[in-house]
């Protein structure tokens, strides 16, 4: 596949990357809130260069990277379209451009309407969404360059990252600052890019049940995110809930992660 198309891919899963971090940031710190309720202007001004606040500025640094970043996302799906790509990454990038302008509103109205948890919940899982739709375009597209030690480390790598991420959830932590949730949400997004690997490339490599076992991590992860955005207050039921994905995520890691040991013992 061409170079200059994978690095396309690859340089707008960055800006996505860096963009739901930003909005991590700026909702913790609660910059969202600096532009008086004003979108897609702020406080400051003609493309705010005179902010009123460093808050103001951050939420506006995430404003410029997301739109940086849009245009990113339009430009891979249609590039893809141009090209002889894989049916599979051209619908990936089509889904992530169609989900882009709902973010862009969901965006706004976190602003306009902040503290409305029904859309900053519809914001996250757009975000989500946009993000694993790149992460496994980038995957698909890069496929052919990724070896076994690459494979090895998405195995390890999982296996570290689901429990740091766990550990990074309210209930399991004394103090949430804005910093730890900025931390949990880029380990959260690696994971996601770990399980992916393991999904796209990792399952030609094992045999038999192991086959199923990046699969089975792929399944629980997004429920487990689900439960655990959640676990503040929460029942007995939904807590047993959130154990028995967060199980069936690691299963699924440790699975994958002895059949390349035992693919890498017969090679």
């Amino acid at each position: 596949m061409n170079r200059r198309f994978r690095s396309l891919v690859a340089t707008t899963l960055l800006f996505v990357f860096a963009t739901i971090l930003l909005g991590v940031a700026t909702k913790s710190y609660g910059a969202g809130l600096a532009c008086q309720a004003r979108w897609p202007v702020c406080d400051g001004g003609l493309l705010n260069l005179f902010p009123e606040s460093f808050p103001s500025f951050f939420e506006w640094i995430h404003r410029v990277v997301a739109g940086i970043g849009g245009l990113f996302i339009v430009g891979s799906a249609i590039e893809s379209w141009r090209r002889e790509t894989p049916t599979r990454i051209r619908y990936a990038l089509t889904l992530g451009a169609l989900l882009t302008p709902l973010q862009v509103l969901l965006g706004q109205q976190t602003v306009t309407n902040f503290g409305m948890s029904e859309v900053l919940t519809a914001h996250f899982w757009t975000a989500f969404t946009i993000f694993g739709a790149f992460a496994f375009a980038f995957v698909a597209t890069w496929a052919d360059s990724i070896r076994s030690s690459h494979l090895t480390a998405a195995a390890v790598g999982g296996l570290v990252l689901f429990p740091a991420n766990v550990l990074l959830t309210p209930p399991f932590i004394s103090s949430y600052t804005p910093v730890l949730g900025t931390l949990q949400y880029a380990v959260l997004l690696v994971l996601v890019l770990a399980v992916l690997v393991l999904v796209v490339v990792g399952r030609e490599k094992l045999s038999g049940t192991f086959r199923h076992a990046p699969l089975a991590s792929l399944a629980a992860l997004p429920v487990a995110v689900y439960l655990g955005r959640h676990l503040i207050a929460a029942s007995p039921l939904h807590q047993t809930a959130y154990l028995l994905a967060g199980l069936v995520v690691y299963g699924g890691l440790v699975g994958s992660a002895v059949g390349l040991f035992r693919a890498g013992s017969r090679t």
